[in-house]
């Protein structure tokens, strides 16, 4: 169970971080090697900085969860990374989601399921 809870965190936590990185995107202007690129779009990004804790954040769990539990159950529960992504593109971006996406989402779903029992 302790496996589940954390797969689920680390998962949410890696989707978070994507979400944050669609949104520092959008507020970056296109690519320069010049100090106001780098200064306005990468450091004073708060939507960036979010970004990067979200990453460390998972990433830091993620070591926990392979030094602690075997690589062949805790691997398979990060595509619960995947069913988080699709309730974030509903819900924050609200793009709509076809019913075969959902079927796909129930596949996993079993898929997981059947890897953690």
């Amino acid at each position: 169970m302790e496996l589940i809870l954390l797969s689920i965190l680390q998962s949410f936590l890696l989707c978070l971080g994507q979400v944050l990185l669609k949104f520092s995107l959008e507020k970056m202007t296109p690519f320069a090697w010049t100090r106001d690129f780098w200064v306005n779009s990468i450091f004073l990004n708060w939507w960036w900085l979010g970004t990067g804790l979200a990453f460390l954040s998972a990433a830091v769990l993620w070591m926990y969860i392979i030094k602690n539990f075997p690589f062949s159950i805790a691997y398979p529960l990060t595509s619960l990374t995947y069913i988080f992504g699709m309730i974030a593109a509903m819900v924050v971006f609200h793009e709509s989601i076809s019913l075969v996406q959902w079927l796909g989402i129930v596949l996993i779903m079993g898929g997981c399921y059947l890897v953690a029992r």
